[in-house]
């Protein structure tokens, strides 16, 4: 199949998908109500909880969700052929994922802006609040280690990335302070950040900055610290100060990379030289359950309900926005994904050079996706999508070291974004959690900060690397998605107390319980037969918390469902 005719349909497919059933959702299902007052504008703070202009909020809740994720995952997830793969994205997207991120939005904001954590509390029991926690907290735990490991890979990796990644910071904050303290004209402003962006991507191709080993540690443990120093203090200023310019800046570098992309899939439109089917890779772990597990953002991801439920939900300024912001996001998180299909799957076709030689078509996809083992590596993921798409813009002429350097700032840039929220929505668990121990001290904004930032080091560090967090990340993709499944069982419980039908999140809900299950179980598996224990006893404490918070969930939603709503703390209609 062609790449571009692959693209247009999906895109197509998305746009109906936004116009009729996210529609449906929207007035029919969670019946948004432009008049009900907001958490952002309730308790309105000027640090967390901010009224924040809709194409603003869209451009962080976007960059929050579509980090490496989106990439990564359908990148490793076509070595069992590019049709299982596209399936699972574009169906995933608008019947899974899109739910589940704009469900937890809307529960959230009809509830003070609380965490999914905290929601299961009002809405399922009081008795799974606190493991719910701990599980988020996990999940968060691993995910801040990994990140700032990832984005310092990256650094040494492409060098080139480095100066307009950092310089971005300071447009970021230049940009704030215009929009939110002189009331400047934020359509221009951003035109003009965005313009001094790419000055540094161009300065940054030909000005690669390589960070040397220090203090006894090499590079990217010295670039791992200087992150986690960072997000400390991105993560307690005032999301106007920083996070919202600066994920505002990153949105309109994402769909400038999408449209860079696009340009080249019209440009090149190469033909997809991947099988479209692949179900005995060598090596791979069974397509069935692992490719709804590998393939996480871009389809449907449990950290999507931290985001929609712990940033967004502070910022949404109105009730109606919620669907452009979550909905929204979702299915553009999956046209990412789709163009990285297009780019691994036709685009690394069209020239790739291994150990000197130069290969094309099927035999550039086959060596490069020879085996689970070559193609599941971080610099092979991440080099393939680099690549193709690279390719591509350079069919219309876009120098390949310009465009290898806007592709590897587009990656750091999306990771670090994850990296904060991740940062900032574990601050708000550490202090859920200390607040409920009767440890107030330790809820404050720095103190619960360095909380979740020293227990990121700890883990990173522990094993003297600053791979640590890799000793846990067999665990992260099953339990991510069940964490997505935990959340589609909340926003399932919210419908049944409303008295509305629960299809709608109820089908993906058995879905992701089913398939992540499954998975979990088979990592169970593996774990017990090598005798990783510590493995063993954590996926199993895992699992059976799901299967206790389905039981109490089944039983509330038998008692409920044809009870008159009654959410604990959500605010009048």
């Amino acid at each position: 199949m062609n790449t571009l005719l692959m693209c247009v349909v999906v895109f197509v497919l998305y746009l109906i998908a936004y116009h009729t059933y996210g529609k449906y959702l929207a007035n029919k299902i969670f019946n948004l109500d432009p008049n009900r007052t907001v958490p952002a504008v309730e308790f309105n703070d000027g640090v967390d909880y901010v009224p924040t202009k809709k194409e603003v909020l869209f451009g962080h809740h976007y960059t929050s969700i579509a980090g490496l994720g989106p990439i990564v995952g359908p990148a490793i997830a076509v070595i069992w052929g590019w049709v299982p793969a596209l399936l699972w994205v574009v169906f995933g997207s608008i019947f899974a994922g899109a739910v589940h991120d704009f469900g937890a939005l809307v529960v959230s904001i009809r509830n003070k802006g609380q965490s999914i954590g905290e929601l299961a509390t009002g809405l399922i029991s009081p008795r799974v609040r606190t493991l719910f926690l701990l599980i988020i907290f996990f999940e968060l735990w691993i995910v801040i280690a990994i990140f700032a490991l990832v984005i310092a890979v990256l650094f040494k990796m492409y060098p080139q990335s480095v100066f307009p990644v950092w310089f971005e910071i300071p447009i970021a904050v230049w940009l704030g302070y215009m929009v939110y303290k002189r009331n400047g004209n934020i359509t221009w402003l951003s035109i003009v950040a965005v313009i001094l962006m790419y000055v540094t991507v161009v300065i940054g191709a030909y000005w690669p900055l390589k960070m040397p080993g220090m203090f006894g540690l090499n590079s990217i443990e010295v670039w791992m610290i200087i992150l986690f120093i960072y997000c400390f203090f991105a993560s307690t200023l005032p999301v106007t100060t920083l996070l919202q310019p600066r994920d505002y800046i990153n949105a309109h570098e994402l769909l400038i990379a999408l449209a860079l992309i696009f340009l080249g899939v019209i440009f090149a439109h190469p033909t997809i030289v991947a099988p479209a089917f692949n179900a005995h890779a060598k090596g791979a772990p069974p397509m069935w359950p692992f490719l709804f597990v590998v393939i996480a953002c871009g389809a449907i991801s449990g950290f999507h309900s931290l985001v929609s439920s712990g940033t967004s939900s502070k910022q949404l300024a109105n009730e109606r926005d919620a669907q452009f912001v979550g909905y929204g996001s979702m299915l553009m998180e999956g046209t990412l994904s789709t163009l990285v299909i297009a780019s691994v799957c036709g685009g690394l076709g069209m020239a790739l050079v291994v150990k000197g030689h130069a290969l094309t078509g099927a035999a550039a996809f086959s060596a490069h996706y020879s085996s689970w083992a070559a193609a599941k590596g971080l610099g092979s993921k991440l080099s393939a999508v680099i690549l193709g798409a690279a390719n591509m813009m350079e069919a219309y002429g876009i120098p390949k070291a310009i465009a290898i350097t806007v592709m590897g700032v587009f990656m750091v840039s999306f990771a670090g974004t994850t990296l904060d929220t991740a940062t900032r929505v574990q601050r708000y668990i550490v202090s859920e959690l200390t607040t409920d121990w009767n440890l107030d001290f330790l809820s404050g904004r720095y103190v619960a900060t360095f909380i979740a930032v020293i227990s990121a080091i700890i883990l990173a560090f522990y094993s003297g690397n600053g791979k640590g967090a890799l000793r846990l990340w067999p665990l992260f993709g099953t339990v991510n998605q069940l964490l997505a499944a935990l959340a589609l069982l909340v926003i399932t419980v919210y419908l049944a107390k409303k008295g509305k039908s629960l299809v709608y999140s109820g089908i993906p809900l058995i879905f992701m319980l089913f398939m992540t299950g499954w998975a979990m179980i088979l990592n169970l598996e593996k774990f017990y037969g090598k005798g990783d224990w510590f493995l063993f006893i954590i996926g199993l404490i895992v699992f059976l918390l799901e299967i206790w918070m389905v039981i109490e969930s089944i039983i509330v939603i038998s008692r409920h469902k044809q009870e008159e709503p009654k959410v604990a703390g959500e605010t009048a209609s």
